[in-house]
């Protein structure tokens, strides 16, 4: 476990997704490092109030949003400034896919594509419009996107899922653009993680990904959270780029 404390005490991160597998390992690297946090979620109230009460430091805070509710995520970001007064660090990690094999162009409906665009395209576009105003008043704004592989390589859980990453990257682009000086903007871009949603598929699938890449394993849920701040902390002349943390997958 990585111990590390007191680089980010005067931060204010808001996490969307913050009670999912990735978003839960991002709050808690964090807040080891010294950040107040605002854990998002939309249906995980227990698992959100719990991550809560187990962060280091504090205080911390658990609200509900959607991310394709985008009078929620105004009131969200409204109570983040009612409580805080702030916002420094705005993570996207919010998101939706269902395995469907790519030559499946059938088993792709329209239902399924339209949620996947909303969630992981439209959904942070709108999270970075809402809190926009109070990011422009830190000295310091930084988003970041949770991207994926997948948009550079275009093999991932579903056809829609890939092309959402890559959405999700070119806007990175767009609004680091749009957006500087005032609020940076990186795309932070997994490979598969070895969460419990991946632990519990296929055990000989997921040896067989974790053998295909060059360190010969998965990431763990901390090492995004690690890419996050190190983001945070070590880059802070750069915006618009897309930081893979990826073991090397494209290599092989």
């Amino acid at each position: 476990m990585w111990d590390y404390t007191g680089t980010l005490e005067d931060c204010v991160a808001v996490v969307i997704g913050g009670a999912g597998g990735i978003g839960t390992a991002i709050c808690e690297v964090l807040s080891r490092a010294g950040a107040r946090v605002v854990v998002s979620y939309q249906r995980s109230e227990q698992p959100a109030r719990d991550l809560v009460e187990r962060l280091h430091g504090g205080p911390h805070l658990a609200l509900r949003a959607s991310v394709t509710d985008s009078a929620s995520l105004a009131r969200l970001a409204a109570n983040a400034e009612e409580i805080f007064g702030r916002c420094d660090l705005l993570v996207n990690c919010a998101g939706i896919t269902r395995f469907v094999a790519h030559a499946d162009l059938d088993g792709l409906d329209d239902a399924l594509i339209d949620d996947i665009l909303t969630t992981n395209v439209r959904g942070p576009f709108a999270v970075v419009r809402a809190f926009k105003p109070l990011l422009a008043r830190s000295a310091d704004a930084l988003v970041i996107n949770v991207s994926s592989i997948a948009a550079r390589t275009a093999m991932g859980s579903n056809i829609m899922y890939c092309a959402s990453k890559a959405a999700l990257d070119n806007m990175t682009q767009s609004l680091a653009r749009a957006l500087a000086p005032a609020i940076r903007v990186i795309s932070v871009a997994p490979g598969l993680v070895d969460t419990a949603f991946v632990q519990g598929l296929d055990p000989g699938w997921r040896n067989e990904q974790a053998a295909r890449s060059p360190l010969g394993r998965l990431a763990c849920a901390e090492e995004i959270g690690l890419a996050v701040l190190a983001a945070r902390l070590g880059l802070p002349y750069s915006t618009g780029i897309v930081i893979p943390v990826d073991g090397g997958r494209p290599l092989a």
